[in-house]
This record gives structure tokens, C-alpha cells and sequence, in this order.
């Protein structure tokens, strides 16, 4: 039996799918809220396997609300259930976790099959996102010049993959004293003050 909770502000939408699932029978009762912060409450004290989740919500938005709920209840898998098909808000929800992305267009027996395909490790989108998310990988992606030279890209490259200096030192053949003297460029041409932040700004595409 599948677990699903919906959060949807709009009533009318709200009790159409939880009508609807209720009547499946490899679904149990859905626990269907206008908000986060109700679903939140309803978590304490209840399981559920996956959640239907709106963006425009009263209080916390949905994306925000995703991000709570991957972090307190990993387990719980996640399905956007929205009107907007905007790139950004497409990958504002999978950034924070979601793992599939449906239009509200979307037929209730296509929500239906779109749960059944999550809980076998699949990743249910609406052919219209689907399509903005592979054309989004397919773009030629463009670093900003963030003003390192070859080498010291290189060093950041090896503090991304976890080398230490010596290590660092060692790969590229060049002396402890040199890694240092590049860390110290790098931390004044990206402004910063660790190499954490190095690192994170590396990961965001940053550098």
C-alpha cells in the first residue's frame, strides 16, 4: 500500500486527487493539507511514502517546504504538482530534492502512474519539464572568468577531489611553498577566506 500525502491550497484540486487515490487500491487513505506547516504537524505522528507538494502555498512555499521535509524524513519521496514550468522554479525543486515534477494539466490517472513509477526508483516529470531539463544539460555551459591562471585551476580542481597540499604538491610536481603561494592568489581572486568556500564556489559552477 502507497502512502501519499498532498499539499495544495486550492480545495477544489485538493479533494479531486484525494477522491481519486482513495478509490485505488493499492493506496492507503491520502492525509491531504492547504499547507507545509500543517503537513509538518501531520509528520510527527505519521508515516507516508510520498508527497504531492504545490509551490505558491500560504506560509512556506513548497520548495522551502521540501527542503524541511528531505531533511527530517529522507525517506519520503517528493513530486512537484504545480502550475509553473519555469526553468528556475524547475530546478529550485530538484536542487532542494524533489524527484519528479508534474503539471497541474496533468491527468489523474497519469498522477497515479506517475507515483507508481517514483516508488520503483523511477523519476516522473511532464514531458514540457522534461524537455527544459534535458535542453538544460545539452546548453554548452560557460564558467565565469574568475581570473585564476591554468595552474591555479588546477589546484582548485585537486581541492575539490579532497587532496591535501602535499598531495596537491605531489600531482602537479611543484613544491609545498608553491601550492601555498597559488592557495593565497586564489583566496584573493575569488574572495575568500577558506578552502571550503573554495570549494563550494567551484561546485556551483562559480570558477
Amino acid at each position: 500500500m502507497i502512502r501519499v500525502g498532498i499539499v495544495e491550497d486550492k480545495a477544489n484540486i485538493r479533494t479531486l486527487i484525494t477522491k481519486f487515490l482513495d478509490m485505488q487500491s493499492d493506496f492507503e487513505p491520502v492525509a491531504a493539507y492547504e499547507s507545509v506547516e500543517l503537513m509538518l504537524e501531520y509528520l510527527k505522528n505519521h508515516k507516508l511514502d510520498v508527497i504531492l507538494m504545490d509551490i505558491q502555498l500560504p506560509g512556506m512555499s513548497g520548495i522551502e517546504g521540501i527542503k524541511i521535509i528531505k531533511r527530517d524524513y529522507s525517506e519520503i519521496e517528493i513530486i512537484m504538482l504545480t502550475i509553473y514550468h519555469d526553468s528556475h522554479k524547475i530546478f529550485d525543486s530538484l536542487m532542494a530534492g524533489a524527484s519528479g515534477y508534474l503539471l497541474k494539466h496533468t491527468s489523474l490517472p497519469e498522477i497515479k502512474e506517475s507515483i507508481e513509477l517514483l516508488m520503483k526508483g523511477g523519476a516522473p516529470m511532464s514531458p514540457q519539464i522534461a524537455r527544459k531539463v534535458i535542453e538544460h544539460f545539452n546548453t554548452p555551459k560557460i564558467r565565469p572568468d574568475s581570473g585564476l591562471t591554468n595552474r591555479e585551476q588546477d589546484i582548485v580542481n585537486g581541492l575539490v577531489d579532497g587532496l591535501s597540499y602535499k598531495l596537491i604538491a605531489d600531482r602537479f610536481n611543484i613544491s609545498l611553498d608553491t601550492v601555498r603561494a597559488h592557495i593565497r592568489n586564489i583566496y584573493k581572486k575569488l574572495h575568500v577566506n577558506s578552502k571550503a568556500e573554495v570549494i563550494a564556489k567551484s561546485l556551483k559552477g562559480e570558477i
